[in-house]
């Protein structure tokens, strides 16, 4: 049954795709991508459809380009020191990021429970691009007791292993349930009926998402991964170019006539 194993009463892709949902933050450090929200059925296309680029480095950096390279944000500010103030800070500005901790994983490398860390991802405009890139609202950060299964975040339908735009993922129906709570609550994942959402296997982003009840039947995401673990420069994510000095180039020195 794909990459994840033979069938069997042992095997439930329900638990591997939400252990998926809680693993981003160990799965990749860079991701280039493409990322489109789909706006309700009844609003016209052209609103809040627009398609735009992006280039993100954990943790914190992200730049946002129109198709045709108009900047449209970028993060300043990615190496700030930390001052006097934060050592007055709460205990929570002390957690160290996801990737230096380690993890409960499963035994196909999944993240069966997450520790406490400094999670969060960088957005632009609303909460549902961070809340995609780690979609852990959508599993917790643990599974829940055997007898409460309905303390799960979301009712899911039978997950099923699907090709997006080239790349792997999981595929499935998700319903939330009373103890949802989205990461930005005006831009949930999960609508208030049946929601279709995709995650990729692997990188652990939720790649797209598209409610099919209600007022809200049509909205959600598209994100097409380009590139996975790509080096990236703190000169992308500027305002402005530093303008370096590429030393591998000649430099050459005006001298003069001599004296």
């Amino acid at each position: 049954m794909g990459q994840y194993g033979a069938g069997g009463p042992a095997f439930d892709l329900s638990s591997t795709f939400r252990n998926l949902c809680r693993s981003s933050p160990w799965r990749w450090t860079t991701l280039r991508f493409e990322y489109l929200e789909r706006p309700r059925n009844h609003e016209r296309p052209g609103n809040g459809s627009t398609m735009v680029r992006a280039w993100l480095r954990r943790p914190g950096a992200l730049r946002l380009e129109t198709p045709d390279g108009q900047l449209l944000h970028s993060t300043t500010g990615i190496n700030d020191s930390r001052d006097d103030l934060y050592v007055s800070a709460t205990r929570r500005s002390w957690l160290l990021p996801a990737h230096l901790v380690t993890p409960v994983y499963d035994d196909a490398g999944l993240v069966r429970r997450r520790p406490e860390a400094a999670y969060g991802e960088p957005s632009f405009g609303n909460g549902r691009l961070a809340a995609a890139l780690d979609p852990v609202e959508l599993a917790g950060n643990a599974p829940v007791p055997i007898e409460f299964p309905d303390t799960n975040r979301v009712f899911l339908e039978p997950p099923r292993e699907v090709d997006h735009e080239g790349r792997p993922a999981l595929e499935t129906v998700v319903t939330p349930s009373r103890t949802y709570v989205p990461s930005d609550p005006a831009e949930p994942l999960v609508h208030p009926e049946r929601t279709l959402v995709r995650v990729d296997v692997g990188t652990g982003v939720c790649v797209a998402s598209e409610s099919l009840d209600g007022d809200s039947a049509g909205k959600g995401h598209w994100l097409n991964i380009l590139g996975v673990d790509e080096y990236m420069l703190d000169d992308l994510f500027l305002a402005e170019s530093m303008n370096l000095t590429d030393v591998r180039r000649h430099i050459p020195w005006d001298i003069g006539p001599a004296a």
